[in-house]
């Protein structure tokens, strides 16, 4: 099981306008011209691929806000590793219910177990090197925390989830503020304590700028693994080191061998493959 679930007035909230958008004004109705009202039916959603499970609880409230007298049984939790023809939920009840709201619950249950597996597997590819595999804002608009929840599942962590919660400083920053001692002055003065400060370098000239200066995070955005080596020397554990950029599974591995803390990720959630799943009658 998850360690941190989704709370579940914000899953209902997004399925219930998922719902909607499919449902449109006249329901489903190639389903009520064809089932009848009265039928019953057994269903299995299974997997197809091999992959990490995230997003059970939006697939079980697209079936139940459907019909609350479906049956849900979540087989595999969040985060359970899957090979084809496991089993991740069981559906029994009105045979209407099932079909109506099988889309909904497999294009979250595939797209989320999706971003699970892709981080799961960046995750496996630095085991024992101690860094750290996070996500970005790089999000589907609107589905944000759900996609990072889906990164938990996969065994990586969060960056932050917006532009209120820490501060970011990147080039463009930089460039409007004058300078790396400029903004970053300006950024603590204008924070409390319990505010993050992560500030964007390029070179390693402006690594030696903000480790003058201080900062809680430095992100190494694009920097060679050459580089990545002299930045974790230099900074001797004074602020944790982000590696960013031209991240992959070939890639990924080197970049942690650097002692880097954390690598971050746009690609697990914009690009990830969703895990193919399928619905079938049981």
């Amino acid at each position: 099981m998850a360690r941190f679930p989704l709370p579940r007035p914000l899953v209902e909230t997004h399925v219930r306008a998922a719902l909607v958008e499919d449902l449109g004004d006249a329901g489903d109705i190639t389903t009520l011209a064809t089932i009848p009202a009265h039928a019953q039916a057994n269903a299995v959603i299974a997997a197809r691929k091999p992959g990490i499970i995230a997003g059970t609880a939006l697939a079980e409230a697209a079936f139940t806000l459907v019909n609350r007298a479906l049956t849900v049984e979540i087989v595999t939790e969040d985060g359970g590793r899957v090979e084809p023809g496991t089993e991740i939920i069981r559906l029994s009840g009105p045979a209407r219910a099932i079909l109506t709201a099988e889309r909904v619950a497999l294009n979250y249950l595939g797209h989320l177990s999706g971003i699970a597996t892709a981080t799961a597997d960046l995750v496996r590819a630095v085991d024992g090197t101690g860094a750290l595999i996070v996500c970005t804002r790089k999000t589907t608009p609107g589905l944000r925390a759900l996609e990072k929840h889906a990164v938990k599942c996969g065994g990586g962590q969060n960056h932050r989830f917006g532009l209120y919660d820490a501060v970011m400083i990147k080039d463009n920053h930089i460039a409007a503020a004058g300078s790396i001692a400029e903004a970053l002055q300006a950024a603590k003065a204008a924070t409390g304590h319990m505010v993050k400060i992560e500030i964007e370098v390029d070179t390693i000239d402006q690594l030696g700028e903000v480790l003058e200066e201080g900062a809680d995070v430095i992100l190494l955005d694009n920097m060679s693994t050459d580089d990545m080596r002299k930045a974790v020397e230099m900074t001797a554990g004074r602020s944790i080191l982000e590696a960013s950029g031209n991240v992959t599974i070939e890639t990924v591995r080197a970049i942690a061998e650097t002692g880097v803390d954390v690598i971050s990720s746009g690609w697990i959630t914009h690009s990830a493959p969703a895990l193919d799943l399928g619905l079938d009658w049981a």
